[in-house]
């Protein structure tokens, strides 16, 4: 066998290799610009994610005593707090029939729930927390699904500044106030 005939059955495989990597190089780049393509580090909403009844929203605002709640907030805290508990639904059927029939008073809705249907005395718990800390869930299951527009920093916006920002030089809270 000669020098030629070896590199000459050599060069069709280094080539068919060649273009085996440029083509997944390729592959790879394009899957990086095309939308719906690339993985993401937090899961996305699904697909059939639909936005939260009326009777979450009324009960959240009766549960909170805001005339008014985001609507968008509330479909991503409604989509949460269903991922987390299954029975949702049901929970919050029960609990606006027992808050209707019962009239109950929002100040004293806990209290009547501890000693009348215990097994629903989480979820109003649930539901305020997260209004108002923009959090769902406990412990490593906790999802932060809102912050700056959580009902903690929208109520105190007029008076507070937003969270975690410095308004001031480094070292300027270290300074008592006048």
């Amino acid at each position: 066998m000669n020098q030629r005939s070896v590199s000459a059955r050599r060069e069709p495989m280094r080539a068919r290799t060649r273009r085996t990597l440029l083509a997944g190089m390729l592959a790879s780049c394009v899957t990086t610009w095309v939308p719906g393509t690339t993985r993401r580090a937090m899961p996305a909403e699904p697909a059939t994610a639909l936005p939260a009844p009326e009777s979450f929203v009324a009960l959240s605002k009766f549960l909170t005593g805001q005339a008014s709640l985001d609507l968008a907030l509330a479909d991503r805290l409604y989509q949460a707090l269903l991922g987390n508990e299954s029975r949702f639904p049901e929970q919050l059927r029960r609990l606006l029939a027992f808050i209707q029939i019962r009239h109950a008073d929002p100040s004293r809705l806990q209290q009547r729930l501890d000693e009348e249907e215990p097994q629903l005395a989480a979820v109003p718990r649930r539901i305020v927390t997260a209004w108002y800390t923009g959090i769902v869930g406990e412990g490593e299951g906790a999802q932060c699904i809102a912050f700056e527009t959580s009902l903690l920093n929208v109520i105190t916006a007029d008076k507070l500044k937003p969270p975690s920002y410095a308004y001031g030089a480094y070292g300027s809270w270290a300074d008592r106030p006048v």
